[in-house]
């Protein structure tokens, strides 16, 4: 059974989107996927997104894919919402990975643009509604132009918006006017999908993160939601300021990279990268370390 939802939190608030461990040959760790899911839900998420792109997707096979998303569900299914990412830049086969999802018993869809392609907002409309008419589960869009090439314009979100499985957006648009329009007409459930913007989209409207730094400062995330949502907000930019150092060194380069870093570094199921992704350079690492202790983690 899923945990508990609201139409204002259909996912939770806080949530990680997974890495994707593997063995040292290369393999999918399932062992290790589990240690890490009920990791990171004990320190506070919510809910986690497998699949997505911090979990390596473009290299995981679809039968993988499946594994994973069971593995997961088996561990904390029962108290945390796991999403399924789902989107690729062809609409059938997309539909292919929803139905696995669904039948693997994943609790939500996450769907990004179609990357490369570059379909026009028609395409986008017609792609994601697809999608969501292929399952019954709840269906989160995730917006972020910077690597689909393609932005979900402000209209075409509203008019998604009507399909009743259609239910959140990741917002990583970097762009928190388009955010306000976009949240103030669609009634999305809208989730921060850029951790450096956690708390100033807040403030417009989002309900909470799906985020790449909660490997490692979940507790802090939550704290910071907290304060934010009972009012205090000088606690909650505190919290945002102390974690600057971790905002900024986590993306470095690519997110995967310095994550599995991270997670190496505190004795945590992560294991290598598969290519095109490659590990961090000792000067790399260095100034990680650098970074998350400057942000108050433990390594």
């Amino acid at each position: 059974m899923a945990p508990t939802s609201t139409p204002q939190t259909p996912f939770g608030r806080v949530l990680t989107a997974m890495v994707t461990p593997f063995t040292a040959d290369g393999a999918l760790d399932l062992d290790g996927a589990q240690q890490l899911a009920a990791h990171l839900v004990d320190a506070g998420n919510d809910g986690l997104v497998i699949n997505g792109t911090t979990g390596e997707s473009p290299t995981v096979s679809d039968a993988e894919k499946n594994d994973l998303v069971r593995a997961v569900l088996d561990a904390v299914g029962d108290r945390a919402h796991v999403v399924a990412g789902v989107g690729t830049n062809d609409t059938r086969h997309s539909i292919e990975l929803a139905r696995a999802a669904e039948q693997a018993g994943a609790h939500g869809l996450l769907t990004v643009t179609p990357y490369y392609n570059k379909p026009p907002q028609e395409g986008l409309l017609r792609h994601f509604t697809a999608i969501a008419d292929s399952t019954d589960l709840p269906v989160m869009l995730y917006d972020i132009p910077g690597r689909s090439g393609v932005p979900i314009n402000t209209e075409t979100i509203v008019r998604l918006a009507e399909h009743p499985r259609i239910v959140a957006n990741k917002d990583a648009k970097g762009d928190l006017g388009r955010a306000s329009w976009a949240i103030a007409r669609s009634g999305l459930a809208w989730y921060s999908g850029d951790d450096m913007l956690n708390l100033p989209l807040l403030s417009v409207g989002a309900c909470g993160f799906v985020s790449v730094v909660g490997h490692v400062v979940t507790p802090e995330l939550r704290a910071m939601l907290e304060a934010h949502l009972t009012g205090d907000v000088q606690k909650a930019t505190e919290i945002h300021h102390k974690l600057l150092p971790v905002f900024t060194g986590m993306f470095r380069t690519q997110g995967v990279i310095t994550t599995k870093a991270a997670l190496a570094l505190q004795g945590r199921p992560a294991g290598p990268l598969r290519l095109p992704m490659v590990e961090l350079t000792p000067e790399e690492t260095a100034q990680l370390k650098i970074d998350l202790a400057a942000g108050g983690v433990q390594l």
